[in-house]
Formats: structure tokens, C-alpha cells, sequence
């Protein structure tokens, strides 16, 4: 069976436009482990879309425009050692969508039970579900490929730029990304003995601000998955630690900029190496931008800026075209069809057996560079 995702502008293809800033061979390749309101985050972006479009597109000088074929595998094995195959069985994975960084020009999905696409509410993240009576008997593989057209977002001069108080109107859009989350706590002991340690000046800039919560990650943090408990975008973690993969890192740039009653918002998706035209993708990659007046939403990558201390400069404010974005967010709930606990983050499929997480699910994830 095979479904083309249609956008309202074509009736096979989704189609749309986004913008971004060229690193890492591989992802941070750890499994997920698995709410939130008032305003949807779709609505929160689409009110901010003109300004971030704009203004990154214009100063997006470095690269230039990347043209991406992406194939998304998702395998659901059978249940083993059970004479009775539970039900019913939910499958979701997630859709990719344009942004002012990337346009995904067409989505096809190519799998041999029926199924459909829908959004979660918070967020407006996309996906495609299907449901079935009981487990396979045999294995059941969905692709789903992608063409995506990545841009570098850069956000330049974003000191002169910024400024240093929002309006009611941009307190109440950003409300969403001023809340904690169950793993990144935007007040507490914990946060605020971090805080603690920031050489903040009385009359520090938002923007000021921001770029020395930045610093204190890259300089106080390492990058290692050693053990368990990394790779849960943890905060608390994070601060007890002081070690972890990209999740971890931004979990707590997240926080102290909450704390600092600046918006900052979760990404997620995958790398696309740059030193290589095709292969195989090892794992995901996560982000966040954070948002500034004047200025709009604002990329850094501080786990790439730990591995390449030398655009540790660039990758405040910028993204280079070696990603795709997929979701937004965390402890999302899928909707009506999702009964276990909310995800902690959503980039690899999450399948139920009953209203329970199943973890028999094997992924595969390669990209291609079209000639």
C-alpha cells in the first residue's frame, strides 16, 4: 500500500517552506524513554513564522540551499513466546513538516496495512497511525521517504538586534515554552543552584542572558553516553551528572533559560552528515531556539558546540543544513488511539500492544544526496 501525504497546495505531495545552519557523521542513538497547554505550539510558531522566515532566510549566507532524500524504516516484530497475540496492536511515527527551515517537498508512505495521518494537539506535530486487531504473525516493515530541502538558518548581530522585553502579545504566544516539563524543571533547588553559579549582571540583556546560559552548558557539561540514565533529556540528570548526549544538553539550556523567563522550545530529528553523500543514519539528533524580541526564534546546538569547540560562536544563532526536523516538544500525547504514558519525546515509531508501550520495533534510518 502506498500513501502520499497531500498538502493544501498539491493534491499528491506535501509541499511547504522552513530554514537552517554542518557537523556530526552520526546521532546521539539513544531510545526514548516516554502534555502540556494553553496555546498550541503550531499556533505559536505560525504567529512568529513571518519574522523567523524572513529574517533567517536573509541572513543565511554561509550555505547555501540542500536538496535531501530521507528514508524513515520502522519493523514490528512478532511477539515471541506467547500462544495468544495481544490486541489491539497501535502503530505512530512520526511525520517530518515544513518549517521556516526546511520545505518537505513529498512524503510517501509505503506499508502493507492501511493507515492515516493526524496531528497531536499541543504541539501540532504530525504523524501516521495505524491500528490492527492483534501482533503480526510475521514481521511488518512501513517506509516512509522523504525529499526535504534544508536552508542554514543564521540569526546575525543577535546583541544589536534584541530586544529586552516582550510584549503581552508574545508572553502569551510563548506561554507554552515557558512551562516545565516532567524531566526539565524551570525552578526548584535544582535549578536554581545552577543559576547560582552564572555570573549574571544586573542589567544583562535577554540576549546576554541567553548566551551565558549557553556557555555554562557547553562549559559545564560532557558529552558521553556511558551507564544508564543519559539520553532522557533530563535536567535533573544533567545537574547531578554533568555528562550526557544532546538531550541532556538541551534539557538544561531549557531550563535556566525558562528560569530566566525566556521562551525556549524542543527539536528533534536526525542528522544528515555532511563529509558524505548516502548512507546509513545512525541514530537522532535534538536542538532548541530559544526566542528574543526583535529578533524571533533563535537556534544554538550546544552538544555540537561541546564536540566542535571551534564553532562553538557559530552554533549560537545558527543551524547548518545537516538535519531534519521532525517534532517539537515533550511528554506528548498522541491523542484518543494513544492510552500509555506520554512520550518524552517522539522521533523514533512508538507502537502499543493493549495500552502498553511495545518495544519489539526495529528502525532503520539512511539518507541520499540527489544528483
Amino acid at each position: 500500500m502506498n500513501n502520499t501525504f497531500a498538502s493544501p497546495f498539491a493534491s499528491t505531495v506535501l509541499t511547504a517552506a522552513l530554514t537552517a545552519c554542518s557537523l556530526f557523521a552520526a546521532g546521539c542513538q539513544h531510545e526514548p524513554e516516554t502534555r502540556q497547554s494553553p496555546a498550541k505550539a503550531s499556533e505559536v510558531e505560525a504567529s512568529a513564522a513571518t519574522k523567523e522566515s524572513g529574517e533567517e532566510e536573509a541572513a543565511a549566507t554561509e550555505q547555501k540551499a540542500r536538496l535531501i532524500e530521507f528514508q524513515y524504516e520502522a519493523t514490528i516484530q512478532p511477539r515471541e513466546k506467547t500462544n495468544e497475540q495481544a490486541g489491539p496492536v497501535d502503530i505512530f511515527l512520526p511525520i517530518a513538516q515544513t518549517t521556516p527551515a526546511q520545505e518537505v517537498l513529498s512524503v510517501e508512505v509505503d506499508s502493507p496495512v492501511e493507515g492515516e495521518f493526524g496531528s497531536e494537539e499541543t504541539y501540532g506535530n504530525r504523524f501516521w497511525h495505524a491500528r490492527l486487531d492483534t501482533l503480526p504473525e510475521e514481521p511488518l516493515t512501513i517506509r516512509i521517504s522523504y525529499r526535504v530541502e534544508r536552508e542554514p538558518i543564521v540569526q546575525d548581530d543577535i546583541a544589536a538586534r534584541a530586544g529586552n522585553a516582550y510584549t503581552d502579545g508574545e508572553r502569551e504566544r510563548m506561554a507554552l515554552f515557558l512551562k516545565p516539563n516532567k524531566r526539565v524543571p524551570v525552578d526548584g533547588d535544582v535549578v536554581d543552584k545552577v543559576i547560582a553559579d552564572i555570573d549574571f549582571g544586573e542589567d544583562d540583556t535577554l540576549a546576554e542572558r541567553a548566551r551565558k546560559i549557553y556557555d555554562h552548558v557547553v562549559d559545564t557539561m560532557e558529552y558521553k553516553k556511558v551507564g544508564t540514565g543519559w539520553g532522557n533529556g533530563d535536567t535533573y540528570w544533567a545537574c547531578s551528572e554533568r555528562y550526557g548526549n544532546c538531550t541532556d544538553f538541551h534539557a538544561l539550556f531549557t531550563s535556566l533559560a525558562r528560569h530566566e523567563e525566556i521562551p525556549a522550545r524542543f527539536e528533534i530529528g536526525f542528522p544528515i552528515p555532511m563529509d558524505r553523500d548516502a548512507g546509513k543514519i545512525g541514530g537522532y539528533h535534538c536542538w532548541v531556539k530559544f526566542y528574543l524580541p526583535d529578533v524571533g526564534w533563535t537556534p544554538i546546538d550546544a552538544s555540537e558546540a561541546k564536540k566542535h569547540p571551534e564553532l562553538r560562536d557559530k552554533l549560537f544563532g545558527a543551524h547548518p543544513v545537516d538535519r531534519i526536523q521532525f517534532t517539537v516538544g515533550r511528554d506528548l500525547q498522541l491523542g484518543p488511539a494513544h492510552d500509555a504514558e506520554p512520550l518524552n519525546y517522539f522521533v523514533y515509531p512508538h507502537v502499543e500492544v493493549g495500552d502498553q508501550a511495545y518495544d519489539g520495533v526495529e528502525t532503520a534510518f539512511s539518507f541520499a544526496t540527489p544528483e
